[in-house]
């Protein structure tokens, strides 16, 4: 019989890594927590009204939706290399999926910038879990990976979205068109640096598992 692996997984170290707030827990989603992540994008994340992302994958039906987030967190693992790695996390609240934050890096060993982008399940909305999910990732960026810069964007018209990155201490950084069900969208852009992010950080964030990473996000 072959030997059961221990943490760290030695083929995919960043199952080990985990971010702790003080009450939230992310990581990369696998096996059950994998399709618990999808059910909730199944049950909706936002009102059929409006589309708050630039590729309207929630217009599905739920089965869709939740399909969707299977793969593309698979995706985000197997399309992975130091040059260009996408972190997709699941965040749990009293042990239970409640969204999805990501962490996206393009030659971050040379621009040591990062991006964002996140949702939470409509259900869980309105208590603060969005600011408290990209505070963790932000602590993840600046003080454990030497980060200088993070980036975000959002619909000019979210101004939930937009109030997490100002909260958080982001800054306007301009607008871009974008098309979104066939009609142009304004996308606002903020940026924030690692000197603003030190004078407003809040939230207590603990990253462990994080050394048998470091090589997959290019920096040894």
């Amino acid at each position: 019989m072959a030997p059961l692996l221990t943490e760290p997984n030695p083929w995919w170290p960043l199952y080990g890594l985990r971010i702790r707030t003080p009450r939230l827990e992310l990581r990369l989603p696998e096996g059950e927590l994998l399709s618990e992540l999808a059910q909730v994008a199944a049950d909706g994340l936002h009102e059929p009204d409006r589309m708050p992302f630039t590729v309207p994958w929630t217009d599905g039906s739920p089965a869709d939706r939740g399909r969707a987030t299977y793969q593309n967190v698979l995706s985000t693992i197997a399309n992975w290399s130091p040059d260009n790695w996408h972190l997709s996390l699941a965040v749990l609240h009293e042990g239970k999926a409640v969204g999805r934050q990501d962490l996206m890096g393009r030659r971050f060993a040379v621009t040591r910038e990062v991006e964002t982008g996140s949702w939470v399940g409509l259900a869980h909305q309105g208590r603060g879990i969005g600011t408290e999910m990209r505070a963790a990732v932000l602590h993840l960026a600046f003080a454990g990976l030497g980060a200088r810069a993070a980036v975000s964007a959002a619909m000019a018209d979210n101004p939930r979205s937009l109030g997490v990155s100002r909260r958080l201490g982001y800054r306007d950084d301009g607008l871009t068109t974008t098309v979104v069900r066939e009609r142009p969208a304004t996308l606002r852009r903020l940026r924030l640096d690692r000197v603003e992010w030190e004078r407003v950080r809040t939230v207590e964030v603990r990253v462990t598992g994080l050394a048998p990473c470091r090589a997959e996000f290019g920096t040894p």
